[in-house]
């Protein structure tokens, strides 16, 4: 009697021999939206039927969507930014794709297959959402949609990313007008009363970011060694207010100016001051720079003081940002080497500080000139 032919177990898929000769198999995988789905492969024999048959269950067992026929890119863009961007980039990050997904990536490109999707596609789609919006907007949007591409390409969806054969348009850089040394003074001077003026002093001298500057908790500064460590950023996202890693994830370490430690001591006696007013109302957060009640300071509210502050000393009204270009600009014109600048500014490249913080003030720039026409004059009267 012949030995029964033992079945394969649920859900490791059938083989089956073709009329035309080919072998097929078949194996329910997952879908990008949640579902599953019958999925076929063919080969010539059934050995190579066999082994595509196992790439497909070595994917349902890893949980990769293997969509049945191309997926849109209106189904695999969500299905990116929750599952691939949401649990490891940023929540800043995570909502700027979203919004570039749900306003532009979705709406003019949405109905293309990814494996269809082309790169007249992709030039058309940049040609159109520059002229509808702004030449950085279309340069972003194309960034993101490289960076879904390359996620498909990873999971084995397409064979190539077309957004990066397609180049993003061209922008402008902005031209930076940080305040001049005697600017940054005037400010100073008439910033000494304020509440915030020892985290003017660090903005400044320091170039912390925004959010660093509130995040900062009094276990991050050792003014007896002079030293400051910036750990946490606090941000204003759907509403609320959230601490979270530095940008670009980098924490640093920065010796503190000797400018900045007497405007932090005094601050410290008056916040203590402050908690003894407050009382049970006080919520001991331990950050530097607090509301009455111990809560971190509005991001909103800080930039709303920096611009009292400025228009109370004449000064033109820059943007708080633009006090790391101070920064940056006082720093290269004292000499500073750019990779010390770029670990004081916490940049994640040395590039971005060659690139947009290398605006050396007109003062250094005529003394470089000075040195030149020293030079050349010493040559050329020695050859007279």
């Amino acid at each position: 009697m012949a030995a029964q032919r033992k079945r394969n177990p649920n859900g490791s898929g059938t083989i089956t021999n073709r009329k035309d000769g080919r072998y097929q198999c078949a194996v329910y995988v997952l879908q990008p939206a949640g579902t599953r789905a019958r999925k076929f492969a063919y080969g010539k024999t059934w050995a190579e039927c066999d082994a595509k048959r196992r790439e497909l269950l070595d994917k349902v067992d890893q949980g990769v969507p293997v969509p049945t026929k191309s997926a849109k890119l209106s189904e695999w863009l969500p299905y990116w930014l929750e599952n691939v961007v949401k649990p490891r980039r940023k929540l800043s990050t995570f909502d700027k794709y979203e919004g570039h997904v749900r306003l532009h990536l979705v709406p003019l490109l949405g109905s293309r297959r990814l494996e269809s999707l082309g790169v007249a596609d992709v030039r058309r789609f940049l040609v159109r959402l520059e002229k509808q919006t702004t030449a950085a907007t279309a340069k972003e949007s194309h960034r993101v949609l490289r960076s879904a591409l390359s996620s498909a390409c990873r999971e084995e969806l397409i064979t190539r990313n077309v957004a990066k054969l397609v180049e993003p348009p061209r922008t402008e850089t902005p031209e930076l007008h940080p305040w001049t040394l005697d600017e940054t003074l005037d400010f100073l001077t008439a910033s000494r009363t304020d509440p915030l003026y020892a985290a003017f002093v660090l903005a400044i001298a320091l170039g912390l970011r925004r959010g660093e500057i509130i995040g900062l908790r009094w276990s991050d500064i050792d003014l007896d060694n002079r030293v400051l460590h910036v750990r946490h950023q606090v941000q204003r996202r759907r509403g609320v207010l959230y601490d979270d890693d530095p940008k670009s994830r980098r924490r640093r370490v920065v010796l503190l100016p000797a400018l900045c430690i007497a405007p932090l001591r005094w601050h410290r006696l008056r916040q203590a001051d402050t908690r003894a007013k407050a009382r049970e109302k006080w919520q001991d957060s331990g950050y530097v720079f607090a509301t009455r009640t111990g809560r971190p300071v509005e991001p909103r509210n800080f930039y709303r003081s920096f611009v009292r502050v400025t228009e109370s000393a004449s000064l033109r009204v820059i943007r708080l940002h633009d006090a790391r270009h101070g920064t940056a600009t006082l720093l290269t014109a004292a000499g500073v080497a750019p990779r010390v600048v770029m670990e004081i500014l916490g940049h994640s490249q040395i590039s971005i500080t060659m690139d947009v913080y290398t605006h050396v003030a007109q003062d250094t720039q005529r003394e470089a000139m000075s040195h030149m026409d020293r030079l050349l004059r010493k040559r050329r009267t020695g050859r007279d």
